[in-house]
């Protein structure tokens, strides 16, 4: 019996905790898995000022922000939501090229710079998604 109830209490445990973290991260899944690069190096390489980790991550980062990108506009989102929502979405795309250019060859300065835009427009985005 303890057996049994030890593993419905960690079923019980395994499920909240599944909510709970997509509950974080919530959004369609391009975002979440932009976000799941996103996350480290805005809290981790950043603060700590690790240009290397970010740049071996930007090309990533780039890769999957193309793919918010190509995703386009939530069909719910109109009128000047809409229209918001497009201008950011250039905007978001511009920063990702930038990132990728200055991944390759900018300073450190740059990057922290061109690093900063794309999260920031990112979570421009985020703001503006329908719930």
């Amino acid at each position: 019996m303890k057996i049994v109830r030890c593993s419905t209490a960690l079923l019980l445990l395994f499920a909240f905790c599944t909510v709970a973290a997509a509950q974080h991260h919530a959004g369609p899944k391009v975002y979440e898995e932009f976000h799941d690069v996103l996350h480290p190096l805005e809290h981790e390489a950043l603060p700590n000022k690790d240009y290397r980790r970010i740049r071996s991550q930007s090309g990533e980062l780039v890769k999957r922000g193309k793919r918010i990108v190509k995703a386009g506009v939530p069909e719910a989102l109109a009128g000047d939501k809409r229209t918001e929502f497009v201008s950011e979405m250039k905007a978001f795309d511009v920063a990702l090229n930038k990132l990728k250019t200055t991944a390759r060859r900018g300073k450190n300065s740059q990057l922290a710079s061109s690093y900063s835009a794309v999260h920031d427009s990112f979570e421009k985005l985020m703001g503006m998604l329908p719930r």
